[in-house]
């Protein structure tokens, strides 16, 4: 059903962050400087900041007073057992140890169970799990469903796992499979959620094969909320017991806390498998700290506790889902081609159809990304052929379904106004999409995660210089 978006935000402000205006001049020498790679930009070079939702949101009162009673004992924390309690509670797994972010624990994880013969088959990979994947020497396969990138494919459950492309590839390396990812929401069709039936039809194929699923639970309380929005049968489950019924389907969980942990910094690893936890916590003991610590503060592991127990309040998961929502509306309407059903997170807009003179070679995300910034001083984040990097065995650009910009919301962080800005500024530049016709070129690329460290120049500036 439609979202009631006629609520204003469902919180207040107590601290402000000033905001520093630039000029168009400003922004287009500091773009330069910054190779066209809009992670070079330094924070107050940027107006609105919509690069990603992980750990550049506002934390509650109640999280603030948290920080306060943390207990920053080495070994045995209070606060870790206050987290440990949370995520037995909420998930239902019983070995749990943190990490500095959810990198560390796909890096743990990684460590742990992956050889150059394993294959590890997903919904769609996030980049971050691919290149970990990869740094092992072993193979990432995707398994979308039939139209995940098809922004106009009006579908409940983009992020649901191919089933039957599982089961080939479960069947095809048999042996070589030591787990199955799959990545609630989907970050990179824009947010799209994970259905509770495809969840429990991929659990008992998975235990057909005698292969654990891990959940990579970054924004777990926003799918629950879809499942109970849109999903027969769970419109009347709190969000807690939906959130706990997900995680019967799986093995284990990975998480970063800086998205729905509500916290700047953070993330852990579950299972109730005590084997696959002790393989997970010799990596985090030689890499991350001690296991009631991972390397958090007692204070941050306190407020991670505290998010886990906010993020699953309706009033909150309302507000969040329907900010996002309208500010998709706006775009929707003003015939910005972008990702439908409206996802959890982000707004994703397919730079192809948005700039349709500007060749994929290119780096027609990357460009609009640039022109977005130019116009408005509002940072987004490239999700094609950069962020996709190369195939690791040709050095080639791996192919992509679609170039997509994404905008990222921060949670609690910004007003509908400024929302509001930035699709204004959206329109300005589509209503002169058809006079950008050069994209930008690469100079340098690193191999690993590329795109954080990419240095580029605009097309036309290769050309003059060939």
């Amino acid at each position: 059903m439609p979202l009631d978006c006629s609520q204003p935000e469902g919180y207040k402000a107590k601290m402000i962050e000033q905001l520093r205006p630039s000029t168009r001049e400003e922004r287009e020498k500091w773009i330069q400087q910054a190779d066209y790679n809009l992670f070079n930009l330094h924070g107050d070079q940027v107006y609105i900041d919509l690069l990603t939702d992980s750990g550049t949101g506002a934390m509650s009162h109640y999280q603030w007073a948290a920080l306060m009673r943390g207990d920053e004992a080495y070994a045995g924390s209070t606060s870790f057992h206050h987290l440990k309690e949370k995520v037995q509670e909420l998930f239902g797994f019983s070995y749990i140890v943190p990490v500095h972010q959810g990198r560390a624990a796909e890096h743990a994880l990684a460590q742990a169970l992956l050889n150059e013969e394993s294959v590890v088959p997903g919904n769609t990979h996030f980049n971050t799990t691919r290149a970990h994947i990869e740094y092992r020497q072993a193979t990432a396969i995707d398994c979308a469903i039939e139209g995940a990138f098809q922004i106009e494919y009006q579908h409940p459950f983009k992020g649901n796992v191919n089933l039957l492309k599982l089961e080939e590839v479960l069947q095809s390396y048999s042996g070589n499979v030591p787990m199955i990812i799959v990545t609630i929401t989907c970050n990179m069709s824009g947010g799209q959620p994970v259905s509770m039936h495809n969840l429990r039809q991929l659990r008992e194929i998975a235990k057909r094969f005698n292969v654990p699923v891990i959940i990579n639970s970054a924004r777990f309380a926003e799918n629950a909320w879809f499942i109970q929005e849109r999903e027969p049968g769970y419109g009347s489950w709190t969000i807690s017991d939906i959130v706990r019924e997900m995680y019967h389907n799986a093995d284990g969980m990975i998480i970063s806390g800086k998205k729905d942990g509500l916290v700047n910094v953070g993330g852990l690893f579950a299972t109730n498998n005590r084997d696959l936890f002790n393989k997970v916590r010799k990596y985090i003991l030689l890499c991350e700290g001690y296991q009631t610590n991972g390397g958090l503060t007692g204070r941050d592991m306190e407020a991670f506790a505290v998010g886990l127990n906010e993020v699953t309040q309706q009033k909150y998961l309302d507000d969040r889902i329907s900010q996002v929502y309208r500010f998709g509306k706006m775009l929707i309407d003003a015939n910005i081609p972008v990702q439908q059903p409206i996802g959890g997170h982000a707004i994703v807009i397919d730079a192809s159809a948005f700039l349709p003179h500007v060749s994929q070679e290119e780096y027609v995300a990357q460009t609009l990304a640039v022109e977005l910034y130019v116009e408005a001083g509002i940072r987004g984040a490239e999700m094609g052929a950069l962020l996709s990097g190369r195939d690791p065995i040709t050095g080639n650009n791996r192919p992509v379904a679609t170039e997509f910009l994404r905008l990222a919301i921060p949670r609690r962080t910004y007003t509908n106004d400024q929302l509001a800005f930035v699709a204004n500024a959206l329109r300005r530049i589509h209503d002169r999409r058809l006079t950008i016709t050069r994209g930008l070129y690469i100079v340098h690329e690193d191999v690993n995660l590329g795109h954080l460290t990419i240095q580029m120049i605009r097309a036309e500036e290769k050309t003059v210089a060939v």
